[in-house]
């Protein structure tokens, strides 16, 4: 017997709500694919940005470590130059411990060694020490710390920490470098600082072998940079030494070298602009002719 009208129909509307039930659940799949997808994608993306930030931390810590350990070894000639100039060990390691800035702690060995007073030395050391406020305004921003934390921070704000520091390519890596090269080199000026202070103080007489030599050996090594940086570096260096020569004679030990520092004034008022690059005046004269209407008439 062949099915009625209303059969027809009531098989017809399961047919179609089979249909659109198995689109809605495609559709679902499709759905719950993409996000799968998108998720996927995001999660990759993070890696790979998060790749490149591990690798400049890790880039960071090798320069930090290597820096480090090269220049805390100069802890050694430090040592045995602040025995020669009279220091006790205790004092030698004492000055590495509280100063911690290898210029300034040279020069002061340096004008003790010469004959000079505290305060002769001590003024010496503190105008050399000087740049590393800079160097703390420099990195302030780029280190965030608050509190206690800043003071003993700046305590390890000097050319090393700076220069690795501000080598990095990011924040992070920067904080990272920083903090590697600060612990590393602290740790190994003064361990060197007391070897070398320990065995020159065993030697007995340094001068017998010539150890007088190592404190204006070591400052020059730590200005030679500076002079071969160019001719203006160079005739401040020898104007310095004209002042300081012509000074000792008349001057107590100490003070020579920091009138010295007037050799520097000249170079620093007279400074001028650098001059505008071959490439700067392609670009201002591109820039001028294209301001320039057709036929060079004024608009």
């Amino acid at each position: 017997m062949p099915p009625s009208s209303g059969d027809a129909m009531t098989g017809a509307q399961e047919r179609s709500r089979t249909r659109a039930a198995s689109a809605a659940s495609v559709g679902r799949m499709s759905i719950a694919e993409t996000g799968t997808a998108g998720t996927g994608k995001a999660g990759a993306g993070a890696g790979k940005a998060a790749a490149p930030d591990e690798r400049a931390r890790k880039a960071a810590v090798r320069d930090g470590l290597g820096v480090g350990i090269a220049v805390g070894v100069s802890g050694l000639a430090f040592g045995a130059a602040a025995v020669t100039a009279g220091l006790t060990v205790a004092q030698a390691c004492v000055l590495s411990l509280l100063a911690f800035t290898g210029a300034s702690q040279f020069a002061l060995a340096g004008v003790i060694g010469g004959g000079g007073g505290l305060v002769a030395g001590t003024s010496g050391a503190v105008l050399l020490g000087g740049r590393n406020a800079l160097y703390g305004m420099r990195l302030a921003q780029t280190l965030g710390v608050r509190g206690w934390r800043r003071l003993v921070t700046a305590h390890v704000v000097i050319d090393e920490t700076t220069a690795v520091a501000t080598a990095q390519p990011g924040r992070a890596a920067a904080r990272t470098g920083f903090y590697t090269t600060a612990i590393t080199l602290y740790l190994t000026w003064n361990l060197t600082t007391l070897l070398g202070a320990g065995g020159a103080a065993r030697i007995g007489d340094p001068e017998a072998i010539g150890l007088d030599v190592l404190g204006p050996a070591a400052f020059l090594a730590l200005l030679w940079p500076r002079l071969s940086a160019g001719r203006r570096e160079v005739r401040v260096a020898l104007a310095a030494a004209v002042i300081a020569l012509a000074a000792t004679p008349l001057l107590p030990p100490g003070i020579p070298v920091m009138l010295a520092a007037v050799a520097a004034l000249p170079a620093l008022i007279g400074r001028k602009e650098a001059p505008v690059s071959t490439a700067n005046r392609q670009a201002q004269r591109r820039s001028s002719d294209m301001a320039e209407p057709p036929g060079g008439e004024s608009a």
